[in-house]
């Protein structure tokens, strides 16, 4: 006889989650619209962004609390603040343990909450992966001690992680179902107020203080040749909310503000409107494929956080599309490669292409299509059936 499932139906169940960045943000948005229809009573509480507390989650610190990347001074600069959060928030869900820990993203952070909670008796989820696949192999084993079941959004990670004893399950990338397989090119471009002729490039520096202390002025310094060249091409850059101000001082910083066209947010309406963007490598990379745009893809963070990147890097490629194709369909620029000249350069390739080589353009869209077609899944539903199987267990 199959055992009573220990799963909430009409009572309250908590569940604890993380996401840091925007981007765990809006995974744990998805994931918690699908939770809350399949268990009206759910209560969920931890750290959070806007799209989370939209669906009931109660935020006790707001992701951006852990919004840092790299090494070395990147990094050390907030790590004490940081730890002090996950301390406080090991011994709030110690004291009051939920029925589930669901970890979105954030490794560093989240691993190792888990591997306490579960010590503890807690069941942890966590959701995302890491890229073992591309750096830091070591955190195989770390993954293994941690959690009860990973959802992986890419699928060739199952397999890898069963090879070390780790259950997890391939639930689609939800990208892929938010963004539609062919964009309105033509109603983006009138929501920003662009001529269905220009020729418009999206300038995206990230969405970290550290990326844009990195690369906005190099990306506005590299649209400023590029005007040189072709002083009809329309720039716009979706600026993340509380990095507007940043960005518009390096938009000012490197001459060519008045070229700009920086808008609040709004990043999927730029790239459904643009002809090929500039981006810092990252999750919007992914988005830009899935909009089947042209892309050159750069990098750059301070020397100490490159060279250690650099030894534990495991694959060619650094870019979401390059990795996920297995070659170079577009060009990446990282670190000390990622000039102003270097990236004008790549731009004006693909302007070119749009011009002179359409069949260039229409190959890549082919790929991307593709990989379009692979990544979507009913992620939210896939990922609560995955979940309802662990609580289960």
């Amino acid at each position: 006889m199959t055992p009573a499932p220990r799963i909430p139906t009409d009572r309250a169940f908590s569940v604890a989650m993380v996401a840091g960045e925007t981007s765990g943000d809006l995974l744990a948005g998805l994931l918690l619209e699908a939770m809350c229809q399949r268990w009206p009573s759910l209560r969920t509480a931890g750290i959070g962004g806007p799209r989370m507390a939209a669906q009931g989650f109660e935020v006790w610190w707001p992701h951006d609390r852990l919004s840092v990347h790299g090494f070395g001074w990147d990094v050390l600069g907030r790590y004490r603040e940081i730890v002090g959060i996950r301390k406080q928030l090991l011994t709030r869900l110690s004291r009051d343990k939920p029925g589930l820990f669901i970890g979105v993203d954030a490794p560093d952070f989240n691993l190792h909450l888990e591997e306490n909670l579960r010590r503890q008796g807690v069941k942890t989820v966590h959701f995302v992966c890491p890229s073992v696949w591309a750096w830091r192999p070591e955190r195989l084993e770390v993954i293994r001690r941690s959690v009860d079941h990973v959802l992986c959004i890419f699928p060739f990670e199952p397999a890898l992680l069963a090879q070390h004893g780790i259950p997890a399950t391939y639930v689609g990338h939800p990208l892929a179902q938010v963004i539609p397989m062919q964009a309105d090119r033509a109603a983006a471009r009138q929501a920003l107020g662009v001529a269905s002729g220009d020729d418009v490039v999206a300038l995206l520096p990230g969405s970290r203080k550290s990326e844009v202390r990195h690369l906005a002025l190099r990306f506005f310094e590299a649209a400023g040749l590029i005007h040189m060249r072709m002083p009809g091409v329309k720039f716009l850059v979706p600026a993340v909310p509380g990095l507007q101000a940043a960005i518009e001082a390096a938009a000012q910083r490197s001459g060519v503000g008045p070229h700009l066209h920086i808008v609040t947010g709004q990043s999927h309406t730029v790239l459904a409107a643009c002809d090929v963007t500039l981006i810092a490598s990252g999750t919007a990379t992914l988005e830009a494929a899935l909009f089947k745009r042209p892309m050159v893809i750069a990098y750059r963070m301070g020397a100490l956080s490159w060279r250690i990147m650099r030894r534990k890097k495991l694959q060619a490629w650094v870019g979401l599309p390059n990795i996920l194709c297995q070659e170079f369909v577009v060009p990446e620029l990282l670190q000390d490669a990622a000039t102003p000249q270097a990236l004008a350069a790549g731009v004006l390739d693909w302007l070119h292409a749009k011009h002179q080589q359409p069949e260039r353009l229409q190959a890549l869209e082919e790929r991307f299509l593709a990989l379009h077609q692979l990544l979507q899944r009913d992620t939210a539903r896939l990922a609560t059936e995955a979940i309802e199987g662990v609580l289960r267990a």
